[in-house]
């Protein structure tokens, strides 16, 4: 009798254990099935990270008190680097830059001289002479060079902000921490929620160096989230004399092609369309300049009937902006504010050109690689909260439904 209760008890010890690991095996299911794994991927500086930081912003509470405070010294490091840069280039340039106001010489000779030293530490004296500096004439024209030289895209929005920024009682705003740059290494991971969907954002390096590390995090992706840096048709790399944009490309294909992606679908965000917007503005570089074929592209390309209507009606030297602005942010996704009619067609044009060079590599399928994926294009301004929303909410229901196919829960 005692041997029977034994067994009966060893038995039920043994269900009780079995559909414990069912639930938990189920548990993980779900977790599985409710978890989406974004792998963030471009060339450096293109603004992945400034990507992660919106989702902080839109899905996480935002920054608390204690990151916004150890963004501070990040925040002035980006002001020091980018005036002792500018200072740094005006006689090296092809055409030599001098200041307008000779008085600044010595201001210019702290910088190099004394600012430029290993561990200095920011002081007043320096602030006084950045600021003096930055409102020179000869300092503002080599910055509107700086597509020629390396500069970090922030060096203009801080060095503005500096009455703001070297104050001591200064907190930095969400505006500044989307802003400020600080290099990716390794692999950083934020993982957030939205109606019980969990997250996971993988943010790796996009200097060549870091790429090394991109393999090990291809399996198990819902989709690659492929950021380019729209505005870069006229710069080159850090790492060597290569345009940036056709490093951009020539990743993308290799990322597209890859034989451990061959099923993932990509996300492609066309980013920074506010600094390409300028670039437009100011005239001064072409992207035909860079892109011989952009001529025959542009010729080519449709103008939406809204901007053709508008260029019909501007006279000689009119520079009105259109009344259809908002039919027309429908089309471009991002419509910046300021431009002429023909800067807008010409905007319209460009981004339309950039999108088409990377949509060509895409629908260039083999046959193994026909319906087996596909790109999904987005114009996108990281720094522009809504803008980043509007993209990201468009996007994640289709993000959703890669998922349930690479889970085989839909086909």
């Amino acid at each position: 009798m005692a041997g029977r209760l034994g067994h009966d008890e060893a038995y039920e010890r043994n269900k009780q254990i079995e559909r414990q690991l069912k639930d938990e095996r189920k548990k993980f299911k779900d977790k599985v099935r409710n978890t989406m794994r974004l792998v963030l991927v471009g060339a450096g500086e293109s603004g992945k990270s400034t990507i992660v930081k919106q989702m902080k912003i839109l899905h996480k509470g935002g920054f608390p008190d204690e990151e916004r405070q150890a963004r501070i010294p990040e925040i002035r490091s980006n002001v020091h680097d980018a005036i002792l840069t500018i200072a740094g280039v005006m006689n090296t340039l092809n055409s030599p830059i001098e200041l307008e106001n000779p008085e600044l010489k010595s201001a210019l000779d702290y910088i190099l001289d004394e600012a430029s030293a290993p561990n200095f530490e920011l002081n007043e004296q320096f602030y006084d002479a950045t600021t003096a500096l930055w409102a020179d004439g000869g300092i503002q024209s080599c910055y509107s060079r700086s597509n020629e030289y390396q500069l970090i895209d922030c060096a203009k929005y801080f060095l503005d902000s500096l009455d703001r920024v070297r104050k001591r009682e200064y907190v930095p705003t969400d505006q500044d921490i989307l802003r400020c740059r600080v290099m990716t290494t390794g692999v950083l991971v934020t993982e957030f929620q939205i109606k019980n969907v969990r997250f996971h954002l993988l943010d790796v390096g996009g200097q060549r160096e870091e790429r090394i590390k991109w393999l090990q995090l291809f399996s198990d992706v819902t989709a690659m989230l492929f950021v380019v840096a729209a505005s870069s048709y006229d710069m080159t790399l850090r790492e060597e004399n290569k345009n940036r944009l056709s490093e951009a490309l020539d990743l993308y294909k290799s990322i597209w092609n890859h034989k451990y992606l061959r099923y993932t679908s990509m996300v492609l965000f066309l980013n920074k369309q506010d600094i390409l917007a300028e670039k437009i503005k100011s005239g001064r570089t072409k992207l035909g300049d860079y892109f011989k074929d952009y001529q025959v592209f542009s010729k080519k390309s449709m103008i939406p009937d809204e901007i053709q209507s508008d260029l019909r009606e501007l006279q000689p030297g009119c520079c009105g902006l259109s009344p259809h602005k908002d039919s027309i942010k429908k089309i471009t996704a991002y419509e910046p504010e300021g431009l002429t009619n023909h800067q807008r067609a010409e905007f319209f044009r460009v981004k339309m050109y950039i999108k088409a060079q990377f949509e060509e590599i895409s629908t260039s399928k083999s046959e193994d690689q026909k319906f087996r994926k596909n790109c999904y294009p987005h114009f996108t301004c990281a720094v522009d909260t809504e803008n980043i929303k509007h993209v990201f909410d468009s996007c994640r229901d289709m993000i959703q439904r890669l998922h349930l196919a690479s889970t085989g829960i839909v086909q």
